[in-house]
């Protein structure tokens, strides 16, 4: 895999969630990828709603200070700032996709930072938003996805074709001559 993932909340709390352990051995396996490959991408936004649902929602709470801890690891993805042109494509993206404003923000971030995956389980699995497919880390492992998403993706344009195709002309009939 050489492509950035984009890795949304729900999977950074699940690695970190020891009440659902099937989801936080699938969560730690994908970002233990990730690090080592270099590949992870986030926003933000992403790591905001991290830092308040593991200190305040995820029972037992993680310390602040471990929380953190994992917010400054994790801004060495450099995340998608939440800024005027994340704004302008999350828009686009509810309009085209019919999204929740959240989700078209998080589709759009992946968009912004050239991913072709978004690790999610918010979102149908397969989905297909211009250039980012959305994959749930809890059905597929990173090595499945690396074996069989990417090398598929190499000759893909990143937008579909509209509309109706074009006619091709017949060729003109020979000169008898």
């Amino acid at each position: 895999m050489t492509a950035p993932v984009f890795v949304d909340t729900n999977v950074l709390i699940y690695a970190r969630d020891a009440t659902h352990a099937g989801k936080q051995q699938r969560a730690a396996e994908w970002l233990s990828h990730l690090w080592r490959e270099q590949l992870g991408r986030t926003s933000i936004q992403v790591l905001s709603e991290y830092y308040v649902n593991v200190t305040r929602e995820l029972v037992p709470g993680l310390p602040v200070e471990d929380a953190w801890d994992d917010v400054q690891a994790l801004m060495t993805w450099n995340p998608q700032a939440s800024d005027e042109s994340l704004l302008q494509r999350g828009r686009e993206v509810e309009l085209r996709y019919r999204l929740s404003w959240w989700d078209s923000l998080v589709v759009a971030a992946a968009q912004l930072q050239d991913c072709t995956l978004l690790l999610t389980e918010d979102l149908q699995t397969g989905a297909v938003y211009g250039s980012v497919t959305v994959c749930s880390p809890f059905t597929s492992s990173a090595m499945e996805m690396s074996a069989r998403y990417l090398s598929r993706q190499a000759g893909r344009s990143a937008h579909p074709n509209r509309g109706r195709p074009r006619k091709q002309r017949a060729p003109a009939p020979a000169s008898s001559n």
